[in-house]
């Protein structure tokens, strides 16, 4: 792997626009839904009139590539903006956003990717490379939010090879609130369609265990985001400032996973989501 060949994609930069559509709002929320901030959920805190639910910002502007320009894996090709990593298998790894103001239904959106850093490490299973790209979201107000994105690349399965050992379960945690969440095929199916996510790794069973040799159907990392995300929201009476999170291990579809959180000391919020087996899945912080 020529590493310093990669690391040339760093500062490589790509814009995109979209808007913020009642049609998008609506499936969104109908895909979320109960766990979302809106008025009719006097539970949560209500999204002010004419806001978007925390975490909306991941469904908008994906990229559209023709088919011809696919990977193996259902994703755009390596090479153009993302740097051309020979390790197949790829993830979210984990992220952070920080929210100056909402976006407001109707609004015209421009998202400025830079590919900010790329690094190398082994890991339990072989080589890894991350990815960080760093997205500047604006509208006519002015800046909306920055997010930081990783993404990690890994070998390709081995067919016949021992599968990684299950996360071990944490020790029960304390949560102040907690959501328990169908993770059924519907609901990747249709946050693929809020996202146009072509990832095999989401709905074609045969390819996601004998070609990436994972027990079942994965729960996208921004569907886990998405409910930490406004989870925390609930705690903090509010939509948080800033929100970082971290995978920790996959999410296999299919049994009810647990999204839970609880409030710290110092007045912020700790989030997790937990597999049926309680394993820790994925882990955030948010902070008004």
């Amino acid at each position: 792997m020529d590493v310093d060949h990669l690391r040339g994609w760093i500062g490589r930069t790509h814009e995109a626009e979209d808007l913020v559509t009642p049609r998008l709002v609506d499936q969104f929320r109908a895909t979320f839904r109960p766990h979302l901030f809106e008025p009719a959920a006097p539970h949560l805190f209500p999204v002010p009139e004419g806001e978007a639910p925390p975490g909306l910002h991941w469904c908008l502007a994906p990229p559209a590539e023709p088919m011809a320009e696919l990977a193996a894996d259902g994703h755009a090709a390596k090479g153009g903006f993302l740097p051309p990593v020979p390790l197949p298998r790829r993830m979210w790894a984990g992220g952070a956003v920080e929210t100056f103001a909402p976006l407001r239904l109707g609004d015209a959106v421009t998202r400025r990717s830079t590919v900010e850093d790329l690094a190398t490490k082994r890991g339990r299973t072989g080589p890894l490379v991350f990815v960080t790209v760093r997205h500047e979201v604006s509208t006519a107000r002015g800046p909306a939010l920055s997010e930081r994105h990783d993404i990690v690349y890994r070998e390709a399965f081995t067919p016949g090879a021992a599968p990684p050992p299950a996360p071990a379960p944490a020790e029960p945690r304390r949560s102040d609130l907690a959501w328990a969440v169908e993770g059924s095929p519907v609901l990747l199916f249709r946050y693929s369609a809020l996202t146009f996510n072509g990832h095999r790794i989401h709905y074609d069973l045969p390819y996601v265990t004998a070609v990436e040799g994972y027990a079942g159907l994965l729960v996208h990392g921004p569907i886990q985001a998405t409910l930490c995300f406004n989870l925390a929201a609930a705690l903090l009476g509010r939509a948080p400032r800033r929100y970082a999170f971290r995978n920790v291990a996959p999410l296999v579809a299919g049994p009810v996973f647990r999204v839970a959180g609880a409030r710290d000391r110092d007045g912020a919020v700790r989030c997790w989501t937990e597999g049926a087996d309680g394993a820790v899945r994925m882990e955030a912080e948010a902070s008004a």
